[in-house]
């Protein structure tokens, strides 16, 4: 995720970090380079078939819609996927309150909570596809990394805790009830995140949008070239950038758990919920993550 203050007029106009500029750069040179090549060639060579510009509004504003549908879809998709994990971190909080309230050995507690620290990383891991365990391993001594379903299998283990503790007299009926309810929101919550992860836009969609993009900016300078001249080129340039622009935050936005600019900073969420827990665990609280570049992971 890129934070940064309200950007000046130089930002706006230079500022990359956090851009889709450098991604969709080479596709608007080839489109402004094939542009100019028509021109040429209608100026100099032989005259091209110069077409009536309202269709290609009538044209544009239909694309635009479409796009705007799009990026509206992949948005919901960000902001789910942001609430979900604003969730897990309001429930390991309370987890981490609800153990020092219920479970009385202060071993089995602090096992619980490193538990809960370990199937978070586990979590973060397994939306990113990544295969760091270290920071698991800094918070919890068991290994997950193995089993079927690292998350999952740290969640079992908790519950397993938690029998055990309902068996050795450590917690009472209405404790083993509320951090059980407790577990289940946090087993939700995951699940709405794989949802998002495993289900993304529909292909046709990407296949239907770059298409008509790229028609849309090669049949372009057949409209302009008749009054526009030489200037078609930019015209082309503008619109490929406002158009393929679209199209690539919509790619970036639908994948919110991506390690992307503008992804969201699963990495800062995780340390927030370690700065939460540590002092329940006894240890000295790390210090959050903060942006490198304007960019927090």
């Amino acid at each position: 995720m890129i934070l940064r203050d309200k950007p000046g007029i130089m930002q706006l106009l230079f500022a990359l970090r956090g851009s889709v500029l450098p991604a969709i750069l080479p596709r608007i040179l080839s489109l402004s380079l094939i542009a100019a090549g028509l021109v040429a060639i209608d100026q100099y060579v032989f005259t091209l078939v110069h077409t009536n510009p309202a269709a290609f509004a009538v044209f544009g504003i239909a694309l635009s819609l479409f796009l705007g549908f799009r990026n509206n879809a992949a948005y919901e998709r960000w902001w789910e996927g942001r609430r979900l994990w604003g969730q897990l971190v309001a429930d390991m909080r309370t987890l981490a309150r609800e153990t020092e309230l219920f479970i009385e050995s202060p071993a089995r507690r602090e096992r619980i909570q490193r538990l809960a620290l370990a199937f978070i990383h586990h979590h973060r891991i397994q939306l990113r596809g990544l295969s760091d365990h270290s920071r698991v391993q800094d918070w919890s001594a068991e290994n997950f990394s193995t089993t079927p379903h690292p998350p999952c299998g740290a969640l079992d283990r908790m519950a397993q805790e938690l029998q055990a503790a309902r068996t050795a007299g450590e917690t009472d009926g209405f404790g083993l009830k509320a951090l059980g309810e407790r577990m289940a929101s946090i087993a939700l919550a995951q699940a709405g995140c794989e949802r998002i992860a495993a289900t993304p836009l529909p292909y046709v969609y990407s296949l239907l949008v770059f298409r008509t993009t790229y028609l849309y900016c090669l049949l372009l300078p057949f409209a302009l070239m008749d009054t526009a001249g030489w200037l078609t080129p930019l015209f082309v340039c503008l619109v490929a950038y406002v158009f393929f622009g679209l199209a690539e935050v919509t790619e970036e936005l639908a994948h919110p758990f991506g390690e992307t600019v503008n992804g969201l900073p699963l990495d800062a969420m995780c340390r927030t919920i370690e700065i939460s827990m540590a002092p329940h665990l006894g240890v000295e609280a790390p210090p959050p993550l903060k942006p490198d570049n304007y960019y927090l992971s």
